[in-house]
This record gives C-alpha cells, sequence and structure tokens, in this order.
C-alpha cells in the first residue's frame, strides 16, 4: 500500500512541478499538447492523475505524522484546479468559463468535505476555532480578519465601481476591422481578394457566374435563391460541399450556434456574450465571406483590442478543421441562413 502510494504522491509532485512551471512561465503550456478531438477526456484524465498524486502525498504526509488538514486539503484543491484551467489548457479560456469551472469544482469540494460528519468537523474546525479565538493566536487572527476583510472587500468594490471620466482607450466595434491577410496551416490568405474554392457548379468548378445567378436582392442582405436540396445524396458540386460543411457544423458548431443557426445552442447561454444568430440580417449577411474564415479560424482569442468586450469564447477552429472543412462550413450558414456574403465589388 505505501509502496502504491509512493508512486501516486511522486506521480503528483511532478504534476505539481510541470504546473508550477508553466505558472513561472518556465514551461510552455503547451508542452504536453492537448490532442485534437479530446481534449475534455485528456483533461479529466490528467485531472484523475492528479487527484491519485494528491492522495498518495496526503497518506505519506500522515504516515510520517504530519497530516495536512482537511480545511486546507479542500482549499489548495481548488486553488489547483483554478491554476491548472487558467495556466495549464491552452489556447486559454475566457475568465466567464473557467469561473464556470471554479463553481462546480467548489460545489464538487464542499460535497467531498461534507461527505460524512467526522469530514465536515474536520473540514470547518480551523474555522470555528478562528471564530470561538479560545487562543492567543486565533484571537489574533481573527483580529487581523476582522481589519482585512472589510478593507480588501471596501477596495475591491470602490475600484469597481470608482466612476472614470476618461475616454476608452481604444475604440471598440462588434465587427472589428478584419488584417489583411491572415495565416491558416501555414498558408497565407489575402482577406480582400481570396474566395471560398468550394462555390462550385454541377460539374464542379468554380464558378461566380454560376452563384450570381441564384443570387436575390432583397432588403438588408443578398438572398440566395434555393435550387436545390444539398441533403439529396445524389447533389453534386456545390451542394455536395453545403452538404459535407453542414455535416461538419453539426459535429462541432451547433451546439453553441444552435441547430437553425440562431445562436440558441445546447451550451449557448453559458456564455457572455451568447453566440451569434447567423439568421440576423445584421452578421454574417452584412460580412465578407473572407472575414468569416477570418473569424472562424482564428476564434475569440483572435480578435484585435477593439473587438472587446464582445470577444467570443469561439475556439480558434484551425486548430481542429482543415482549411477546406472551414471554408465548407462557411458555405454550409450562407446556405442554410439563404443569405449571400458581401463582396469588395
Amino acid at each position: 500500500m505505501k509502496a502504491l502510494m509512493s508512486v501516486g504522491a511522486l506521480i503528483g509532485v511532478i504534476g505539481l512541478l510541470v504546473l508550477i512551471g508553466m505558472i513561472l512561465g518556465v514551461v510552455p503550456s503547451n508542452t504536453v499538447k492537448l490532442v485534437e478531438g479530446y481534449m475534455p477526456m485528456q483533461m479529466l484524465s490528467e485531472l484523475a492523475i492528479f487527484v491519485a498524486g494528491f492522495t498518495g502525498i496526503s497518506y505519506l504526509m500522515s504516515s510520517m505524522g504530519m497530516p495536512l488538514p482537511r480545511f486546507w486539503q479542500g482549499v489548495l484543491f481548488w486553488v489547483f484546479i483554478w491554476m491548472y484551467l487558467k495556466y495549464r489548457v491552452y489556447p486559454p479560456i475566457p475568465f466567464s468559463v473557467r469561473a464556470m469551472y471554479g463553481t462546480v469544482t467548489f460545489v464538487a469540494v464542499f460535497m467531498w468535505v461534507s461527505a460524512n460528519e467526522e469530514d465536515w468537523k474536520k473540514f470547518k474546525q480551523p474555522i470555528i476555532n478562528v471564530l470561538d479565538a479560545n487562543t492567543g493566536f486565533h484571537k489574533a487572527l481573527r483580529t487581523l480578519y476582522l481589519i482585512l476583510l472589510p478593507i480588501l472587500i471596501g477596495g475591491f468594490s470602490f475600484l469597481s465601481m470608482k466612476p472614470s471620466t476618461e475616454e476608452p482607450i481604444e475604440l471598440r466595434t462588434v465587427h472589428p476591422a478584419p488584417p489583411a491577410s491572415t495565416k491558416v496551416h501555414g498558408k497565407t490568405y489575402t482577406l480582400q481578394t481570396s474566395q471560398n474554392p468550394y462555390r462550385v457548379n454541377p460539374e464542379g468548378k468554380y464558378d461566380q457566374e454560376y452563384s450570381n445567378k441564384l443570387i436575390v436582392e432583397q432588403g438588408m442582405g443578398r438572398l440566395m435563391a434555393p435550387n436545390a436540396n444539398p441533403w439529396d445524396e445524389k447533389a453534386e458540386g456545390y451542394l455536395k460541399y453545403v452538404r459535407e460543411g453542414g455535416e461538419i457544423f453539426f459535429q462541432n458548431c451547433h451546439f453553441c450556434h444552435g441547430d437553425n443557426l440562431n445562436g440558441r445552442g445546447l451550451h449557448a447561454f453559458a456564455f457572455n456574450p451568447i453566440p451569434a444568430n447567423f439568421t440576423d440580417p445584421g452578421t454574417i449577411a452584412q460580412l465578407q465571406e473572407t472575414f468569416i474564415f477570418w473569424r472562424v479560424a482564428k476564434g475569440g482569442i483572435g480578435l484585435p483590442n477593439e473587438g472587446f468586450p464582445w470577444a467570443s469564447v469561439m475556439p480558434p477552429w484551425e486548430q481542429h478543421l482543415t482549411t477546406d472543412e472551414i471554408w465548407k462550413v462557411i458555405l454550409f450558414e450562407y446556405w442554410h441562413t439563404g443569405y449571400y456574403p458581401r463582396t469588395w465589388d
């Protein structure tokens, strides 16, 4: 048993050293890569290994007569999860998502420390000791808390609510200006001249005239008249690529953007702001197709500063999809909403 716990403790120490290295910037966050398509399972596996390691460390410290109090076990584990999410996960996830996971972890730690009467008593004992202040040390600690906590909370509230007369440092816009070019999978795309290679005719050849014949001018955006059903297995050319883009969309994107592309997906309301509503004539109908290509490829973290505070949690899909898959998804989004992208003409 002791040998098994020693191995667990060794793994836990190594994991902690690696994480501390990432916090200090000595070890890059992507040293141990999160594998595409298996990221959630890999994170859960890593956390399970860490839990085993912490169990080993706790066991060895207890066997050496230096048990770590249950209160500090719970606090340190929660802090560890917060540090893991901030410094281990790459590309970085937004604060709102970390806060959500941190809350779930807090509930899990609370359930752990209150699983039975004995554990709960151990966990709350340090808090009760400070509140009762039966010793000089605890009395001093309680006095310190009574002084520091109002100062910290008051200071934080003051700084948060303090009005400022200064102008915003940077202009903000929902649709920030795209760069002149973007590099995806090693190839540079000039956004003003690049085209979606899958707008092809039934023979499978790129044909802008074929697309132009289907465009209908209407109101806020240009629409594309439906000409056939892409879900027909016999559909070829443009419609075949629409179908393939739709399959990719429903495998990756509909969780947030919704089955009807209206931004009402299963996970949509866990985010602030919620995902874009593509059926709104103010979104993709007003944008060039290459703008969408840039946004999908680079995700929320690829936005320039003026894009905040509307920065989305959308990941940089270039890390998960090929260039062709991104173009096909965009093709599907325009087909499904009926809009036709704006052009530079």
